[in-house]
């Protein structure tokens, strides 16, 4: 039970984390949103590193370090989807291919979690599909360049899902740490090729902040998640991120809620008992 709890919040986290970070990316380049965003949360990543307790081996880091580039391209080439192409295909395609890509690896380096918590994946994946159909349907031909984009950006996700899945318990918040390392590193270096400033207003730095504190806290709850669950299940719980920023979305944007919408946070509930029985 503990597990799916983990899952689901790290899920609540991922989703304010990523409308936050939309919020942030109207008004600044989405690069320098993701390197801002992350480097305001090393604060919390240090905390969090002496709090709970844990002794790392070579390979913990080396997981957490391969999952930061993962994670922050995907992030990146999602920002740059969403500001291209169409929010109804995007954000689906995305989702659910970051949860695919983990319950894949789970099924096939781990013991089967019994066909009920499947079962509650399965739905999630469901769930993810609808929740994500925003207020407006496609309108005309959407190009093979942006649902690319949305695949890599999946792809990235669900391989960055099952990269900080593989530490181990024992490694505390080390392997989060490291996740950070990597990821700002890595955009910096992007930052530097392609010009982006990183400069931003009060305003926007406010969300970018926001963005990053909880994307780490995601990670973290993630990471907690996975070490003491099956991944398969674990991946695909948190990967129903969609529905909390759709719930943002409503609540701060007034966007209206379709009724696609409701049965999609509906099949996220079911998803969630059965994932925990």
């Amino acid at each position: 039970m503990l597990p799916i709890v983990l899952a689901a919040v790290s899920a609540i986290a991922f989703g304010t984390a990523d409308f936050s970070g939309g919020k942030a990316s109207r008004h600044a380049d989405p690069i320098a949103v993701t390197v801002v965003s992350q480097v305001l949360s090393l604060p919390l990543l240090i905390v969090l590193v002496l709090v709970v307790p844990g002794s790392p081996g070579r390979a913990d880091l080396v997981w957490g370090l391969l999952a930061g580039v993962a994670g922050a391209a995907g992030v990146m080439l999602l920002y740059r989807a969403l500001a291209t192409g169409v929010m109804s295909v995007v954000a689906p395609v995305t989702a659910i291919t970051a949860a695919v890509v983990p319950i894949v690896v789970g099924l096939v380096f781990a013991a089967s979690p019994g066909a009920v918590a499947l079962g509650g994946a399965g739905l999630a994946v469901v769930a993810i599909a609808l929740v994500s159909l925003g207020e407006r349907g496609v309108s005309g031909r959407v190009s093979g360049r942006v649902v690319g984009m949305a695949l890599a950006a999946g792809l990235l996700f669900g391989i960055f899902f099952a990269l900080l899945g593989q530490a181990d318990e024992s490694a505390g918040m080390w392997p989060v740490l490291a996740v950070r390392v990597s990821s700002i590193a890595f955009g910096l270096a992007l930052a530097a090729r392609t010009g982006a400033r990183l400069r931003m207003g009060p305003r926007v730095l406010g969300w970018a902040a926001t963005a990053g504190l909880l994307d780490s806290a995601a990670n973290a709850l993630f990471l907690a998640a996975a070490g003491r669950g099956h991944l398969s299940v674990v991946a695909a719980i948190a990967s129903l991120y969609p529905a909390s920023t759709v719930l943002l979305a409503l609540a701060v944007d007034r966007e209206r809620l379709r009724p696609v919408q409701v049965a999609g946070l509906g099949f996220a509930a079911a998803a969630l008992v059965l994932a925990s029985v």
